[in-house]
């Protein structure tokens, strides 16, 4: 798939088959995923990928601050990425300055992008993608053995979709955009 054709038929995918994503594929797509840009070429993004049930279930059920479109999807998704970055590496200087006025707001902007990065790769192998925002990071982290010293930046449940859903209609470009 070509890269017009790769961004304008990525969807948000909440249903997926029965069929588990191998940890082969799963390889192969965060293989391609680690490409993404990052602060300084930091790469501070990780990919902790969930195949345990009870793990899986434990999150739903403890860790989705009670957001029942999320308690759905996890409900009956069979591999779940916890992404993850490194602190305090993203965005600072050696001296733990910031060169940025983002402050420490930058992390989480490197994370947005591996995030994308990461679901253009997964619909490029076929397989299906929604980056979750709603949910208790600590928590999370806890549940999953987080490494010390990193913060959950999003929950991106990925199957193989049972359907493509159908694209929401997007603002004209004319709204989007300002010349000056």
């Amino acid at each position: 798939m070509n890269g017009v054709d790769l961004i304008k038929t990525r969807r948000s995918v909440r249903r997926y088959t029965d069929e588990v994503v191998s940890r082969e594929l799963m390889t192969e797509i965060i293989d391609l995923a680690k490409n993404a840009p990052s602060w300084k070429n930091t790469q501070t993004v990780r990919y902790n990928v969930i195949y345990d049930a009870e793990l899986i279930a434990r999150i739903k059920d403890e860790a989705l601050l009670d957001f029942e479109g999320n308690i759905k999807t996890l409900a009956q998704c069979q591999c779940l990425v916890v992404l993850s970055q490194v602190n305090k590496r993203c965005g600072y200087e050696r001296d733990g300055s910031f060169t940025t006025s983002k402050g420490d707001r930058w992390e989480m902007f490197d994370a947005g992008i591996a995030a994308q990065t990461f679901c253009l790769s997964a619909w490029e192998k076929g397989v299906g993608s929604v980056i979750l925002g709603i949910f208790d990071d600590a928590k999370v982290a806890d549940i999953i053995g987080l490494a010390e010293g990193q913060t959950v930046a999003a929950l991106i449940p990925v199957g193989f979709p049972k359907f493509t859903p159908d694209a929401v209609p997007r603002k004209s470009t004319e709204e989007l955009i300002s010349f000056k």
